[in-house]
């Protein structure tokens, strides 16, 4: 009868330099995933990082919350798996990830990779709660202007934003349910607009128009990030990330929605379109730029991006949502319109983003945040619950054109400037 191998035979079949290779490449995936990166992009780092650490090969399944991997070494290979259960946004995080695998030497020590993204995974946000409400603040106060609100709307947005997004990331931090996070959030930060609008009304006598804002309160709880990088996967043809980024974001546009439905049905408001201001052409124009520029800022700040991420993001999103602006003025179909802009986007960030050593979508995402039609498709849901179904089909149908419209033309730049998009592997 043979004898059963002791504890440290088995130990010495192991294949302890592949276990520890694979777990690394692993671990530089599951950062990228955490930070809210398209799956191309987790297995771009994780075969930089396989190819760095010597392995052969390894083949990745990404989906939204979940990596799947197979390291291959000579004759043998390793399966593992790893969950990601916080779904966030953190591009300082994806930049220092991205120089990181770009810069991996063949042969690289492992313990310094080791010890490199242990320095990454505990670098603290850039900015703190306060901050991170009054960028959100900044970016729908932006958004309300470019909805035709006037400057108490704008004001009372500021306000009310920043409360829902310090909710919503004390929350979060807490780990509590994300879609009941969101439908408090939109509920605080909708309810805190009214209050301060009926407020001023009634001590300065200023009449603000309700509708042209309290759906821009809530507009940092648009889950662009997702609703983008979801697209691009699909363009990708990796449909388990694609279809589970989208649906996660159709779900968190769900949650928000039917708060503010919510909070508008008690207070018997209904978010009608608003007629624009009349200003003249070179004034309005100015004040669009500015606007898109502040608005682009903000939601890039808000995602944790340094300064001249945020800066270079809002540079390319002023030039491109206002061109989109003047296309719609002029009659162009709205998802035409988008097309062109996010084309344009995709195009300047793949010259900015190497110029700024930062990754293309941390660039090109916040820039065509803003162009997400987040009122059209809160306009959908209230309409929905009200039972008017041929009118909330119809502002379903545009929001789902133009979102598509975006992803078309993020994609398209894409094939036109790397070569990864252009050639299927």
């Amino acid at each position: 009868m043979t004898p059963e191998p002791s504890p440290a035979d088995e130990a010495g079949l192991e294949p302890v330099d592949l276990i520890r290779r694979s777990g690394t490449v692993l671990r530089i995936g599951r950062l990228a995933l955490s930070a809210g990166t398209g799956s191309y992009r987790v297995k771009s780092h994780m075969t930089r990082a396989a190819r760095a650490l010597g392995l052969d090969h390894i083949a990745a399944h990404v989906t939204l919350t979940e990596i799947t991997a197979t390291s291959y070494r000579g004759p043998i290979f390793r399966t593992e798996l790893t969950e990601v259960r916080s779904i966030g946004i953190n591009a300082d995080r994806l930049a220092q990830l991205e120089r990181f695998s770009a810069r991996l030497p063949a042969g690289a020590d492992l313990d310094a990779v080791d010890a490199e993204l242990d320095r990454i995974a505990r670098r603290p946000p850039l900015y703190g709660a306060l901050l991170n409400a009054l960028w959100a603040g900044i970016a729908c106060a932006a958004f309300a202007f470019l909805n035709n609100g006037g400057p108490v709307e704008c004001g009372a947005v500021l306000v009310a934003a920043a409360l829902g997004q310090g909710v919503r990331r004390a929350m979060l931090h807490r780990g509590i349910n994300q879609f009941g996070v969101t439908m408090l959030a939109a509920a605080v930060a909708s309810v805190a607009y009214l209050v301060l609008v009926l407020a001023l009304s009634a001590l300065a006598g200023v009449d603000g128009g309700h509708e042209a804002g309290y759906v821009s309160a809530v507009l940092f709880l648009v889950p662009g990030f997702a609703l983008v990088t979801g697209a691009l996967d699909l363009a990708k043809l990796d449909f388990s990330a694609g279809v589970a980024r989208v649906t996660y974001a159709l779900m968190i546009l769900a949650s928000a929605a039917l708060a503010v439905w919510g909070v508008s049905a008690a207070a018997g408001l209904a978010p009608d379109p608003v007629p624009p201001p009349g200003l003249a052409e070179p004034l309005l124009l100015g004040l669009r730029s500015v606007a898109s520029f502040l608005g682009v800022l903000g939601f890039a700040l808000m995602f944790n991006s340094p300064w001249a991420m945020a800066l270079g993001a809002a540079s390319i999103g002023m030039v491109a949502n206002v061109g989109r602006l003047l296309l719609v003025d002029a009659d162009v179909v709205p998802q035409a319109a988008a097309a062109a802009a996010a084309l344009l986007v995709g195009l300047l960030a793949a010259t900015v983003a190497p110029a700024l050593r930062v990754p293309r979508i941390t660039v090109s995402v916040p820039a065509v945040v803003i162009m997400v039609p987040g009122v059209t498709a809160y306009r959908a849901v209230y309409e929905f619950n009200t039972g008017a179904t041929a009118q909330a089909l119809a502002y379903a149908v545009e929001a789902g054109l133009v979102i598509v419209a975006l992803a078309i033309g993020l994609a398209v730049a894409r094939m036109l400037t790397d070569r990864e998009w252009t050639f299927e592997r």
